[in-house]
């Protein structure tokens, strides 16, 4: 591969050389000092796989052209790829940079069912999602057979174009594919030889560019190095559940761990309507996917959203002046109850809990770096994270309950509460004696909420 590089003008490869690191695996090691910013490796345009060169192979191109609908992006490189793979001669740069490739890769989709059921038990989110990636596979795989590959049999042969191949090209475009973001709104996404090779690291600067008018890929050094270190690049702030998909790796301790929050709300719910555009002038929609973090673990955009979706009628012209924030404290207090309850459902969907994962990773339970291993990581980020937005959702309960004791409201408490188990509205309703926070219209209503409740429930401030 780098005889065929050089001769297309690629430069610095003398500078650097693949080697196994421990722990980590493939990855390119300098043979010579770098400084921070210094370019390391150039690889020109004509080397690299694009949509763009996919078309403009005699062979390939009119078949891709002419399927219906048109290819996505990734769907493109992945056939492109196999093409090559498949060819018994000719495209000789080209099939010594798929010789180069892994023959497989970690990403979860290539978990065994026993692991696979395992996620479940340790990530939710990681299992539902993988399940997901799966089908989408198949559906995929199997539009590609009916718009191109049964169409062209004799470049498809189908027993080199199976869906086990399929997938493997597909893991290929995701985890080692570069995306850049063009003039005009536009963006390409591509695979660079031997840039590709280079691992991802946070702790480097941004350092790899796309030359616009000579289309070529350079990478500088995003710190300085010595003779013999491992040469990173940033694959930006990506948390561990997404990492483990595409990539097939996580970060320990990783600090872009995140949380996908999903809220929706179905179309048939009262004054739909009216909701749906208060979201849209919020940015928001009926469905809306929301990123807890570490750092922001419950961003305004989620109390917006639930803030809409709880008001009544008479809300709806406060929300207007509100612009997104508090609109009534009775608002305010559903909003965050159905939220603790909901991070508490949440965590308790995680068969081995953070404090227990922690002690597992300490002690060694899992075999390091294997997929138990990393998905334990991928969990113990998660609940982390939901953990905070707990106990963030819970300190502005008590906030909330501390002003309404004292008489600092904002006057909406006028308006008749609701039963926190069966949602009766009215202005006769009993108070929980233990948090003040929670109203109820009997007896019965406290005792079957009392399992979600007591999660939350906590004294009040004297």
């Amino acid at each position: 591969m780098d005889t065929w590089l050089k001769s297309l003008g690629a430069v610095g490869l003398d500078d650097l050389e693949l080697a196994e690191f421990p722990g980590i695996g493939r990855g390119v090691r300098t043979l010579r000092p770098f400084k921070e910013g210094e370019p390391i490796l150039t690889i020109p345009s004509g080397a690299l796989w694009t949509v763009e060169h996919a078309y403009a192979d005699p062979l390939l191109g009119p078949a891709l052209r002419s399927a219906r609908p048109p290819l996505s992006i990734e769907d493109i490189l992945a056939t492109y790829i196999l093409f090559v793979r498949s060819r018994e001669s000719g495209y000789g740069g080209l099939r010594s940079h798929v010789a180069a490739l892994p023959t497989s890769y970690t990403s979860s989709i290539f978990f065994s069912d026993d692991e696979l059921e395992a996620c479940d038990a340790s990530s939710p989110s990681l299992y539902t999602i993988t399940k997901e990636l799966h089908r989408r596979i198949e559906d995929d795989f199997r539009a590609l057979v009916g718009r191109l590959f049964g169409q062209n049999p004799n470049l498809f042969p189908l027993d080199k174009f199976t869906i086990d191949e399929y997938k493997w090209a597909l893991c290929t475009v995701w985890s080692r594919s570069m995306d850049f973001a063009l003039p005009g709104g536009k963006s390409v996404r591509l695979l660079a030889p031997f840039a590709d090779m280079l691992n991802h690291s946070p702790e480097v600067k941004q350092c790899h560019v796309y030359n616009v008018s000579s289309g070529n890929i350079s990478v500088l050094a995003g710190k300085d190095y010595k003779v013999g270190d491992q040469v990173f690049i940033d694959y930006g702030p990506i948390q561990n559940n997404r990492l483990l998909r595409l990539y097939g790796f996580v970060i320990p301790d990783n600090l872009n761990d995140s949380y996908d929050l999903v809220l929706s709300t179905h179309p048939a719910a009262p004054l739909f309507e009216q909701k749906q555009k208060l979201w849209a002038s919020a940015g928001l929609d009926s469905t809306a996917t929301i990123p807890l973090t570490l750092t922001d673990p419950l961003p305004n955009k989620v109390l917006r959203y639930l803030r809409i979706q709880r008001l009544d009628e008479s809300d709806l012209a406060v929300m207007v002046d509100a612009g997104g924030k508090k609109i009534s404290d009775s608002n305010e207090l559903q909003v965050l109850q159905a939220l603790i309850e909901s991070f508490s459902a949440l965590l308790a969907g995680y068969k081995t809990q953070l404090e227990k994962l922690q002690e597992q990773l300490a002690e060694g339970v899992y075999s390091p770096r294997g997929n138990r291993w990393a998905v334990a990581h991928v969990s113990l980020g998660e609940q982390r994270v939901l953990g905070l937005a707990r106990q963030k959702a819970m300190d502005l309960l008590v906030d909330l309950q501390a002003a309404v004791k004292s008489g600092n409201v904002n006057g909406s408490l006028s308006s008749p509460a609701q039963c926190a188990k069966c949602g009766k509205a009215s202005a006769q309703l009993m108070l929980c004696g233990r948090c003040k926070g929670v109203r109820y219209c009997g007896r019965a209503c406290q005792v079957a909420h009392y399992k979600e409740h007591k999660a939350i429930c906590r004294p009040s401030a004297p």
